[in-house]
């Protein structure tokens, strides 16, 4: 039987680790080229390499592994190195840290798990999601986890609900989900998004994520930066200041699309569920305000 040949690798600026299959590891999951990777060391011998990894993290002021790589890997049985994901009615939970989820995920490419809201599977475009929404657990730094309902309703899985719990406008007025709609609001008092403001709110979701809002940043932290946001508009409309009342306006709107994605739903669907509510409202205006008719 062939000796397994370990890698110890180095990825300057970033990490010292150990794996058995370099382009797998560290150009599949991690994302680098060949070029961004050095070979320290390689050996047949787990301990040595095991020993010489926290060595060399420590030598050159990387954060140093708990677990020895061996520990890590090696003397495991087989069917504990297959992550498992535990499953509520509100959240998909991982028992691994956000630092080291991605490589699991790609160590279970294929993978499928049930949940309240339909069945999920790890593949190349779920992966990027669940990077992108993922989120430490307040209990522990080493699980983290996904919220159910925003990923069957970014993926469109058909049997999380039922279709009128899913559309309660009708199909048509979700369509902004597949390939967007470019009109607004149809006799019926349905109201149906245009692709560029459909483009608007991904836009801002894209932003975030790259910024590690959506990991980092929680509802508590975006209601503080709306209420912010407020204060500024308040003190543009005093001032009759235009400017400023466009900037403010357009701020609030990304802290709210953002606080709708922190919270497991979207602007789309917040806004659709109000939108239901006023278009049946009756009422009349006094002094400046509309009051609705009293039931």
């Amino acid at each position: 039987m062939d000796k397994i040949n370990y890698y110890l690798y180095h990825i300057p600026g970033k990490k010292i680790g150990v794996t058995r299959d370099l382009i797998s590891r560290v150009v599949d999951q991690q994302g680098y080229s060949l070029d961004e990777v050095e070979v320290l060391e390689q050996s047949t011998d787990i301990d040595y390499i095991s020993d010489r990894e926290l060595e060399l993290q420590q030598s050159y002021g990387y954060r140093v592994d708990r677990q020895k790589y061996k520990d890590l890997y090696i003397n495991k049985p087989k069917n504990q190195n297959k992550m498992y994901i535990n499953a509520t009615e509100q959240t998909s939970t991982f028992p691994v840290p956000v630092s080291k989820l991605k490589g699991r995920l790609m160590d279970m490419m294929g993978k499928t798990w049930e949940t309240m809201h339909g069945e999920f599977e790890i593949n190349m475009d779920t992966i990027a999601w669940i990077m992108d929404n993922v989120k430490t657990s307040m209990y522990t730094t080493e699980r983290s986890y996904i919220y159910n309902k925003a990923f069957a309703k970014y993926f469109q899985v058909k049997d999380h609900a039922t279709e009128a719990e899913r559309f309660p406008f009708g199909k048509d007025a979700y369509q902004v989900y597949l390939d967007g709609l470019t009109t607004r609001a149809n006799g019926n008092g349905n109201w149906r998004y245009d692709r560029s403001e459909s483009e608007r709110f991904q836009k801002i979701r894209d932003w975030a994520g790259e910024r590690g809002l959506y990991t980092k940043g929680d509802t508590k932290t975006q209601f503080c930066k709306l209420m912010e946001e407020a204060g500024e508009l308040g003190r543009a409309v005093l001032k009759n200041d235009n400017e400023e009342f466009v900037d403010a306006i357009g701020d609030m709107v990304v802290v709210l699309t953002n606080m709708a994605h922190l919270g497991g739903t979207t602007i789309e669907e917040c806004i659709d569920a109000a939108y239901k509510v006023i278009s049946k409202r009756t009422g009349k205006m006094v002094n400046g305000t509309f009051v609705k008719d009293e039931k």
